[in-house]
């Protein structure tokens, strides 16, 4: 089954708006307004998708129009709606309303470009040629795509994209990157105190401890302000920070690295699940891990 570019058009916004309204009935009006089109050409279009079997109409105040499974099928979107949304973000901002469905790569032997195909749910009318963005995480394996757009397909709502970077976090839990022997600091050491333990320990932070359990953390950056401004004799306590990042001791990577992102910061303390903590996991461990793990893949031989 083949469809005309203005019934793939009217599909696309429908399933969007379908997908967006958490399976209310989606009226003609509304997809009228999304693609620039006259209620009555959308009505007549959806006469001919009823046909086909793509939509089905529901009567009633509420009523409007729904995609079928194979109004999905027929785009490839299958189980769109029980779908995670994978974001595009432009200049820091995610591009609203828009979704992608599915990435190809078809061309990754070149030495110099890799090329991606990208099919997105939503109008792509808001991206341009020369546009630079980032595609993902996806849900299962974390892919995140830096890339450059170098084409538009309004008709089957695909961006062809050259791919700049390309990172997919391995899917473990954050306890085996983590480093599970935990130096703590007393609230009540002085700067000093501090900065002779990180040198013999070889650390760049650590939580600050007191009767068990952790009041703040203290990193090289606290330590190294204190002494440049000869407050070396204060105590810890003085210039911690009381914010403590923590992350379940069985949560993914991936999220480790969205809590740093989000944060701005460089640690977190893994908590096991009675609350203690277990360890701390740094973004160092985290790249030290995929480090690790890419040279576990067997290379290719020649």
């Amino acid at each position: 089954m083949k469809l005309t570019p203005v019934q793939r058009e009217v599909l696309l916004a429908l399933i969007d708006l379908y997908c967006k309204s958490h399976g209310d009935a989606v009226k003609g009006e509304s997809i009228a307004d999304i693609i620039n089109k006259n209620p009555g050409t959308i009505r007549n279009q959806m006469q001919s998708l009823r046909s086909l079997g793509l939509v089905e109409g529901v009567p009633g105040p509420k009523g409007g129009y729904r995609p079928t499974v194979e109004g999905y099928r027929i785009l490839d979107f299958e189980g769109i709606e029980h779908t995670v949304n994978v974001p595009i973000v432009r200049k820091n901002a995610v591009v609203k309303g828009l979704t992608v469905t599915r990435i190809e790569l078809p061309g990754i032997s070149s030495p110099d470009k890799c090329s991606a195909t990208v099919h997105i749910i939503g109008s792509i009318k808001k991206l341009n040629v020369g546009d630079i963005i980032r595609i993902g995480p996806t849900p299962v394996n974390k892919l995140i795509m830096r890339c450059k757009v170098v084409g538009r397909d309004d008709i089957n709502n695909v961006l062809l994209v050259n791919v700049l970077v390309m990172v997919s976090l391995p899917k473990e839990k954050v306890i085996l990157s983590a480093s599970k022997s935990i130096t703590a600091i007393s609230p009540e050491d002085s700067v000093k105190t501090a900065a002779g333990i990180f040198s013999k320990e070889n650390i760049r932070g650590a939580p600050v401890i007191k009767d068990g359990a952790t009041v703040g953390i203290i990193s090289t950056v606290d330590i190294t302000r204190a002494l440049a401004e000869n407050r070396e004799n204060l105590k810890v306590k003085e210039i911690m920070s009381t914010k403590v990042h923590t992350i379940k001791s069985d949560a993914l990577l991936a999220t480790a690295i969205e809590e740093m992102e989000n944060h701005n910061i460089s640690r977190l303390i893994v908590l096991n699940k009675n609350g203690d903590a277990e360890g701390i996991i740094t973004r160092t461990d985290i790249l030290c891990r995929i480090v690790k793990l890419c040279r576990l893949i067997p290379s290719s031989s020649s």
